[in-house]
């Protein structure tokens, strides 16, 4: 098979292009930059073709796609700065990436008639309650506007095409980028004590470990909607970020707090960010490692 995927500049990107080389697979990765220059510690992927792609150029996308012809395409690439997401200005820009984007990428996929992974997230339900989502539920209710552009984003795949995974993750962690684990060891190393939600509850997803399923799924016809973190049980960030100072050998106090006490920030964030991952193994999908597993492969990757 011959994969084309885009957002290869970031977290994920970068994972599933290493996947699919580790795997002898043909692929193709494309992001925004002019250049792909790999990530800041060294890992670039050397082994794989880059493209430059725009893909809320709706000609581009459909020429390069139909240049290239490959048989699946994993979409990674997104606006996901969920704060800067709700500024005005910056809402036309979103919904051209999350939205116009993605149908783009969808209807390049049809005119091939290959398959589409697209990566979806836990804000497109409104986080309530304390029951997990069901892959197949169709309760939605963003809270946000990321949350509702990844939602239009996802009508888009499923109104379009046929041969289709649509897969939700939460709270994202890898070693190409900024994420929670690398903000909460910078900080605890100049505090003493330092104050994290925990009335917030879901299961991180170490991109490391999802580019593996994704591949997997490619290989297979059972399309639909999937929910994949890491297995280990749902958490809180709080109690997320203690394993990561006793992992880390941090001595570092944590300390609780409710959202409404730590403060609003731009977008609401769901309080029930817990996904039922039962269809994984229905479909004969190997699930992702506890998360526990994750973080500790994870901290022997980065310098902290």
């Amino acid at each position: 098979m011959k994969f084309f995927v885009t957002g290869v500049c970031g977290q994920l990107g970068q994972d599933v292009m290493n996947n699919l080389a580790a795997r002898g697979y043909e692929g193709v990765g494309s992001d925004i930059q002019p250049e792909y220059s790999g990530a800041a510690d060294g890992t670039a992927v050397t082994t794989m073709p880059y493209v430059s792609l725009d893909i809320t150029n709706r000609e581009a996308v459909l020429s390069k796609i139909q240049e290239i012809k490959p048989d699946v395409v994993i979409h990674c690439a997104a606006w996901t700065a969920v704060d800067a997401a709700e500024d005005e200005e910056n809402q036309p820009k979103v919904r051209a990436i999350n939205v116009d984007g993605t149908q783009n990428i969808a209807d390049a996929c049809k005119a091939l008639d290959c398959k589409m992974i697209y990566i979806s997230t836990d804000y497109v339900f409104n986080g309530q309650g304390e029951k997990p989502w069901e892959p197949d539920c169709k309760d939605y209710a963003p809270l946000c506007v990321y949350g509702q552009t990844k939602l239009d984003g996802e009508l888009a795949v499923a109104n379009t095409l046929e041969k289709y995974f649509i897969v939700r993750i939460a709270w994202v962690f890898g070693v190409n980028g900024k994420n929670f684990i690398k903000t909460m060891l910078n900080v605890g190393k100049t505090h003493d004590r330092v104050t994290v939600v925990s009335d917030q509850i879901g299961t991180p997803t170490y991109t490391f470990d999802l580019a593996r399923l994704l591949v997997d799924m490619a290989e297979s016809e059972k399309y639909g909607y999937y929910h994949a973190t890491n297995e280990g049980g749902f958490i809180s960030w709080y109690e997320f970020t203690k394993e990561i100072y006793k992992q880390a050998g941090y001595t570092t106090e944590v300390a609780p707090v409710t959202t409404a006490e730590y403060g609003i920030s731009k977008a609401a964030r769901p309080f029930n960010s817990r996904l039922d991952k039962s269809k994984l193994v229905e479909m004969e999908f190997e699930p992702l490692p506890t998360w526990q597993d994750a973080l500790s492969r994870y901290l022997k990757e980065i310098d902290f």
